[in-house]
C-alpha cells in the first residue's frame, strides 16, 4: 500500500503524521521520538548526520552543524533578519545573492534547500520504516506569511530530496483542520502559532466540513530562536563584564550557550527560576572559567519584553481584518512550542476572553493537520473543504503611478483573475508589468513583488492594443502573472519567487496607512486623474494638429505655450485655468475642421 503523509517542517523540530481510520496519528522516527530536531551536520569523518544524532554532537562540531535553516530558506542575503553573528556556522552568498551555508569539513557550500532536503529525506525514510509502506507523496506545512520565494524553495527542497510534494499548506490552517475534523457546529477559531522561527495568527470559520480562513497575519522573523538569542546576549554580556572575556568569537562556546538558553527557556515555562551552569566555558592564564547564572521567569520576560510586545500586534490586526469582536471567538488554539511561554499565554488571554483549548499537543497539531490534508488529497477523507486566503491585495502599476488591484486581500485561493489593459503612447513597442502588493492607491506606498516586460507589441495608436494581464495563485500560494498581447498572441510571464518578506509591523503599517490616508489618497488620485485627463486631451490635440498643420488660419493659436503652461503651473487652480483655455481652443479647432 502507498501512503501520503503530512510533515511539519519546523525551524527547531520537525514532525510527521499519517492517517488511520480517518484519524491522524504521529509517526515516530527511527529513534522512537515523536519529534525530530531540524538539524543537519557533517561529522569529522564527513558522515551525514540528521536529527538527534546531529544535535548531540553540535557542541564539539559547531561549524559543521546547521540549524534554524527555515529562517534562511527562499531568501537572499539582503533579506536576512536573523542575527548571523549568533550562529555557530558561517554563511556566504553566490553571484545572485543567494544564501549559501559553508561546510568546512567538506570544503563545500550548501543552499538552505539542500539542507532542508536532508531533513525531509530522513523523515520520509523513517516513516517508511515505521509504516512498512512506500511514501508516494507528502504535504508540507509552512507559515501563513511565507512569501512566494519561501514556498517555492520549500517545494524545491522536496524535489532535491526526490520526494513529490503534493501540497503546501499554511500551518494555522492545518491546526484548525485537526480541531474541526468531524465537528458539524459552526465555530470561529483563533489560531496562535509561535514556533521556533515564525509567528502566525489566523482566524477561521469552521463548520459542516468547511474550513474558511477569514484573516491571517504573521511575522516570519519572530519565534523561539529570538528568545534564545536574547538569553545568549545576556549571558555573553554578563560574562564579559565579570571576567573581561568576549566569548562571542568561539563557535563551540556559542553552541553551548544556545543549547543552554533553549533549555532554560523551556524550564521557565513550568518553574519560576532556573540555573544555567556551564563549567569550563573557557580559560585564560589564571586557569579555567565557569559560567553560572540564575535566571528568573520575571527577568526572562524583561529580557524579551520587545518580542512579547511584537506578538501583540498580529493578534489585534487579525481581529480588525476579520471584523470579529473578542466575544465572537469560540475557540483559541495554540500551535508551536513557544506558545508554552507563560507571558504569551497571558498576552492572548488579555486580548481574547475565550478560554484556550489545550487538548492537543501544540508541537504535533500542525503535522496532524498536514496528514488530514494529505488524506483529503488521497480521497481517504471526504466531505471536508479547505478555503485559504491571501493576506494582502495584489495588483499592478498603471499610468500616473497608481496601483490597480487585480486580486483583493482575503480572496480565497486558488484563484485566477484577468483584466484588459492598453498602451499610453502611440506606436508603443513594449509595456513594463510592475507587480505590487498592498492596500494603498499609489505605487510608492506599496510593495514591489516583481517586474517584467512584454515586448514586440504591434504598432498602433495609443489605446488600440489589447493586453490581457492574468494573476494566478495556486493552492500552494505561488503567484504567476502573465501578460498577453491579444492580436498576435505574444506572451510573457513571471512566477514571483523573489517577493520581499513582510513582517507583521509592515503589514500593520500598510493596513493602518491605507485607512489613515484614505482621504489624502483620494485627493491625490483626483489630481492624478486630472493630469491623465489633460494628457489624453494633449494626445487628441496632437492628432488634430497633424490634420490641420497646413491651415494658416490656426497659426494664431499658440497651442504649444498653452500646453507648456499647463505642465509648469504649480497650483491646481492655475492648471485648471490653463486647461480650460486649452479645451476652448480644441473645441474651436474641431468645429472649424
Amino acid at each position: 500500500m502507498i501512503k501520503v503523509i503530512g510533515i511539519d517542517l519546523g525551524t527547531t523540530n520537525s514532525v510527521v503524521a499519517s492517517i488511520e481510520g480517518e484519524q491522524p496519528f504521529i509517526v515516530p522516527n527511527i529513534e522512537g521520538s515523536r519529534t525530530t530536531p531540524s538539524i543537519v551536520a557533517y561529522s569529522k569523518k564527513q558522515e551525514l548526520l540528521v536529527g538527534n544524532t546531529a544535535k548531540r554532537q553540535s557542541v564539539i562540531n559547531p561549524e559543521n552543524t546547521f540549524f534554524s535553516i527555515k529562517r534562511l530558506i527562499g531568501l537572499k542575503t539582503n533579506d536576512i533578519k536573523l542575527d548571523t553573528t549568533k550562529l555557530s556556522y558561517k554563511i556566504t552568498e553566490d553571484s545572485d545573492n543567494n544564501i549559501k551555508i559553508i561546510c568546512p569539513i567538506l570544503n563545500k557550500n550548501f543552499s538552505p534547500e539542500e539542507i532542508s532536503a536532508q531533513i525531509l529525506r530522513k523523515l520520509v525514510t523513517d516513516s517508511k520504516e515505521y509504516l512498512k509502506e512506500d511514501i508516494a507523496k507528502i504535504v508540507i506545512t509552512v507559515p501563513a506569511y511565507f512569501n512566494a520565494a519561501q514556498r517555492q524553495a520549500t517545494l524545491d527542497a522536496g524535489k532535491i530530496a526526490g520526494i513529490e510534494v503534493a501540497r503546501i499548506i499554511n500551518e494555522p490552517t492545518a491546526a484548525s483542520l485537526v480541531y474541526g475534523l468531524g465537528k458539524e457546529e459552526s465555530k470561529v477559531i483563533l489560531v496562535v502559532d509561535l514556533g521556533g522561527g515564525t509567528y502566525d495568527v489566523s482566524l477561521l470559520d469552521a463548520g459542516d466540513g468547511v474550513f474558511e480562513v477569514v484573516a491571517t497575519v504573521g511575522d516570519t522573523n519572530l519565534g523561539g530562536d529570538d528568545f534564545d538569542a536574547n538569553i545568549v546576549s545576556w549571558l555573553l554580556d554578563s560574562f564579559n563584564e565579570k571576567e573581561n572575556i568576549d566569548l562571542s568569537k568561539d563557535p563551540q562556546v556559542l553552541q553551548r550557550l544556545l543549547n543552554a538558553a533553549e533549555k532554560a527557556k523551556i524550564e521557565l515555562s513550568t518553574v519560576t527560576e532556573t540555573k544555567i551552569s556551564l563549567p569550563f566555558i573557557t580559560a585564560d592564564k589564571t586557569g579555567p572559567k565557569h559560567l553560572e547564572q540564575h535566571l528568573s521567569r520575571e527577568f526572562f520576560e524583561k529580557l524579551n519584553k520587545d518580542l512579547i510586545q511584537r506578538c501583540k500586534t498580529p493578534l489585534i490586526v487579525a481581529l480588525e481584518k476579520a471584523e470579529f469582536k473578542q466575544k465572537e471567538i469560540d475557540e483559541v488554539i495554540f500551535v508551536g512550542g513557544s506558545t508554552r511561554i507563560p507571558a504569551i499565554k497571558k498576552l492572548v488571554e488579555s486580548l481574547v476572553v475565550t478560554k484556550i483549548n489545550n487538548s492537543i499537543n501544540p508541537d504535533e497539531i500542525v503535522a496532524m493537520g498536514a496528514a488530514i490534508q494529505a488524506a483529503m488529497l488521497a480521497k481517504d477523507i471526504k466531505d471536508v473543504l479547505l478555503l485559504d486566503v491571501i493576506p494582502l491585495s495584489l495588483g499592478l502599476e498603471v499610468d500616473g503611478g497608481l496601483m490597480t488591484k487585480i486580486i483583493p486581500r482575503n480572496t480565497l485561493i486558488p484563484v485566477q483573475k484577468s483584466d484588459i489593459f492598453t498602451t499610453t503612447e502611440n506606436n508603443q513597442p513594449c509595456v513594463d508589468i510592475h507587480v505590487l502588493q498592498g492596500e494603498r492607491q499609489f505605487v510608492r506606498d506599496n510593495k514591489t513583488l516583481g517586474l517584467f516586460r512584454l515586448e514586440n507589441i504591434p504598432s498602433a495608436k495609443r489605446g488600440i492594443p489589447q493586453i490581457e494581464i492574468t494573476f494566478n495563485i495556486n493552492s500552494n500560494g505561488i503567484l504567476t502573472v502573465k501578460a498577453k498581447e491579444m492580436k498576435k498572441k505574444k506572451e510573457q510571464s513571471i512566477t514571483i519567487e523573489n517577493a520581499a518578506n513582510l513582517p507583521e509591523s509592515e503589514v500593520k503599517r500598510m493596513l493602518s496607512d491605507a485607512e489613515t490616508n484614505k482621504n489624502e489618497d483620494k485627493k491625490n488620485k483626483e489630481e492624478i486623474d486630472l493630469i491623465l485627463f489633460i494628457n489624453d486631451y494633449c494626445f487628441e490635440l496632437e492628432e488634430i494638429l497633424i490634420q490641420i498643420r497646413t491651415l494658416d488660419k490656426f497659426k494664431n493659436f499658440d497651442i504649444k505655450n498653452i500646453i507648456k503652461s499647463i505642465r509648469e503651473e504649480k497650483s491646481e487652480q492655475q492648471v485648471l485655468d490653463a486647461f480650460n483655455t486649452l479645451i476652448q481652443v480644441i473645441t474651436y479647432i474641431k468645429n472649424s475642421i
